[in-house]
């Protein structure tokens, strides 16, 4: 069998050809991936890209860029007769798939060698062969792969996969025989619900990939989801750079990606990436794929499929091996030989990916969103790559994964911990992001154990969405923050020393912060008090700077804590970065209250900055009391309450609602 698999996959005869310049067939990271790599090497680029990405990153770092078409990937990215009239329109003499799009389709393979262009990918046929899930099972049992206990024959009558089922014994996966990403599977726990679970898999594959063919296999339960990088090469040479774990999950797409895969004996190791081998050999693979395999409690591992294109958790194999799988690609496709014989293959370290999705987390819901990312900033101490930066959109058209964070460590402990700095030290504002659930996951006794399995969350979901009490911490960095925030822009000096005691400039603040009340009150140049909820936190301000037109950093100590906080005011919102990563879109409620000495100044009540009057709340001959509102008005979106500064009585109204006023302005004079 295996040899009858090689001689069909050489009967495609792929084309081999020097490169000098490819086009990148995807969009966002992946293309920026591939041109970096490219750039290196003195490949120049070609992007592609929709209408929804016209001023995109990747397009902008492209040698050449042509657009082709709608945002609506079948009308663009989809779009097979544009791609490759595009690839030769400009002098291309391969195509990078990516990942996703076109990079699985045998048919776009098949159509490229007959463009003349060579498609950075295996042979079609070896496409072909693992795109179907029954015959690669076939081909894996020929080739001596283990594989799960199932059927995938022709017989695809309900009757007969009940049937199977049973001899198989319960519970059961019931899968798409030409499906992915979760689509068209459904497990059966018994008889009782064979029937219902079959239909509704059947009915979301037919739906989602035009078939629905069904296989069945024994389901294992608390598996772990192992995969191993393989590379192949026109002269026959085949390798692995080891395995990486994906168990980390949440509707059967990955979070969190390591490698190597933790509590695996160095045995296991090398049977699965022999395994692995055996299973790139066995359809002539050529480039790089992914060979995927279901683990059991007891470490038995079974082949699951394989991915017969570049992974986008290939970064952690590169960061243990010190490979660049992108240059490999670029170079086998020009018909080299691998870089390194498998003895050659170096492991090092450990490492992890986290994907950053823009994605509402709350309840378990993992709701993606999409919008304008008004602010993005990630660490210099990781490896980044993402497609995006600060005013970017996520678009609805296409996955809502914003970067991919990545870090190496001695050991997993070390990666972990750098990977949970590099999250705590990311901003992105704008749209919700799961970078704190990722945290929780972090943070969990039984992920920092290694014990992680493809039901990790659902099974530890109370404790990852347990509503957590913000910390008095969060309630002083943050009204502090927009008390700083309201200064700076009131031209109060702040930035330049801490005296805020000047006439007409308010000492007390009140912000809604998470929902409460929370007030500020400057008690002295330094000494501040923070109160919400009847708790009072005696906080001392330090090391007040600017670090730009937009941002500024301030230290301050409170609850027996000394901590920095990063701010950046932003037109549409402001993000608060230090204990927390607070993001407030709307101004909270500003209440300002005077505080006037002496001379003139206390016989009136004026503008603290500059604005324009909402209302007047007084009018002459009023009597009013000490702190009672005279006037609302809004700077710089947020409103402020000026209040009388004694008992007094109203001689005249000296501003119009619907007015601007400057700084100082006069508003009620007092008798």
């Amino acid at each position: 069998m295996l040899r009858a698999v090689q001689k069909r996959c050489a009967s495609t005869a792929p084309l081999i050809r020097p490169i000098q310049r490819v086009l990148v067939a995807n969009r966002g990271e992946i293309a920026i991936r591939v041109q970096n790599t490219a750039r290196k090497m003195g490949i120049e680029t070609v992007a592609v890209f929709s209408d929804a990405d016209r001023n995109s990153l990747f397009v902008k770092k492209a040698d050449k860029a042509y657009h082709i078409g709608p945002p609506l990937a079948s009308e663009s990215y989809l779009n097979m007769d544009k791609i490759i009239n595009t690839a030769l329109r400009s002098g291309a003499q391969a195509i990078h798939p990516g990942y996703g799009f076109l990079s699985e389709n045998a048919g776009f393979a098949e159509r490229c060698a007959q463009a003349g262009l060579v498609f950075i990918g295996p042979p079609a046929q070896a496409i072909r062969d693992m795109g179907a899930k029954n015959v690669s099972k076939q081909i894996m049992e020929d080739a001596k792969v283990p594989v799960v206990k199932g059927f995938h024959g022709e017989d695809q009558s309900d009757a007969n996969l009940k049937k199977k089922s049973q001899e198989i014994g319960y519970p059961v996966m019931l899968k798409a025989v030409y499906g992915g990403g979760g689509k068209g599977m459904r497990i059966a726990w018994n008889e009782g619900e064979f029937d219902e679970k079959l239909a509704s898999a059947r009915n979301e594959a037919k739906k989602s990939f035009g078939n629905d063919e069904m296989l069945v296999e024994k389901f294992v339960e608390r598996p772990r989801h192992v995969e191993v990088q393989v590379f192949g090469d026109h002269h026959g040479n085949y390798v692995h750079l080891w395995e990486r774990d994906c168990s980390v999950q949440r509707r059967h797409q990955k979070i969190i990606e390591e490698a190597p895969a933790p509590n695996m004996t160095h045995e296991n190791r090398l049977k699965l990436g022999e395994s692995a081998v055996r299973a790139a050999a066995a359809v002539g693979y050529v480039g790089a794929g992914t060979v995927e395999f279901i683990m059991d409690p007891r470490g038995e591992f079974y082949f699951m499929e394989m991915n017969t294109r570049l992974q986008v958790e290939h970064p952690v194999s590169e960061a243990i091996t010190g490979t660049d799988l992108v240059e490999w690609q670029l170079r086998v496709a020009q018909g080299e030989k691998l870089p390194l014989k498998q003895s050659e293959i170096p492991l090092n370290g450990h490492a992890f990916e986290c994907r950053v999705y823009a994605e509402d987390t709350r309840k378990g819901a993992f709701m993606p969103t999409a919008g304008r990312l008004n602010y993005v900033d990630f660490p210099e101490d990781a490896r980044i790559d993402t497609g995006v930066v600060s005013g970017d959109e996520v678009s609805i058209h296409y996955d809502p994964m914003i970067a991919k964070v990545v870090v190496w460590g001695k050991d997993r402990n070390v990666a972990a911990a750098k990977l949970e700095s590099a999250l705590a030290r990311t901003r992105i504002s704008g749209l919700p992001t799961n970078i704190d659930f990722v945290r929780r996951v972090l943070a969990h006794p039984e992920f920092a154990a290694g014990n992680v399995y493809t039901d990790f969350i659902p099974d530890h979901h109370e404790e990852l969405f347990a509503e957590a009490e913000t910390p008095a911490e969060i309630y002083v960095e943050s009204a502090v923050a927009h008390a700083l925030a309201a200064l700076k822009k009131s031209d109060a000096g702040v930035f330049q020393n801490l005296s805020f005691f000047r006439i007409n400039l308010a000492p007390k603040y009140v912000y809604k912060i998470e929902g409460k009340d929370v007030t500020v009150q400057f008690d002295s140049d330094r000494r501040l008090t923070v109160s919400y909820d009847g708790n009072s936190y005696e906080t001392l301000l330090n090391d007040v700077q600017a670090l730009g037109d937009n941002e500024f950093k301030f230290t301050v100590e409170a609850n027996g804590r000394r901590w920095s906080t990063i701010v950046k005011d932003l037109p549409e919102t402001l993000m608060v970065n230090g204990v927390g990563q607070n993001e407030y879109e709307t101004p909270a409620v500003h209440e300002a209250f005077d505080s006037l000495a002496g001379g003139a100044a206390s016989h009136s009540a004026v503008a603290p900055m500059p604005g324009i009057i909402e209302k007047i709340l007084v009018k002459p001959g009023d009597q009013v009391t000490t702190g009672q509102a005279l006037v609302v008005m809004t700077a710089m979106k947020m409103e402020y309450i000026i209040r009388a500064p004694e008992d007094s009585t109203i001689e005249h109204i000296k501003c119009q609602a619907g007015k601007n006023v400057p700084k100082n302005a006069v508003l009620v004079q007092f008798a």
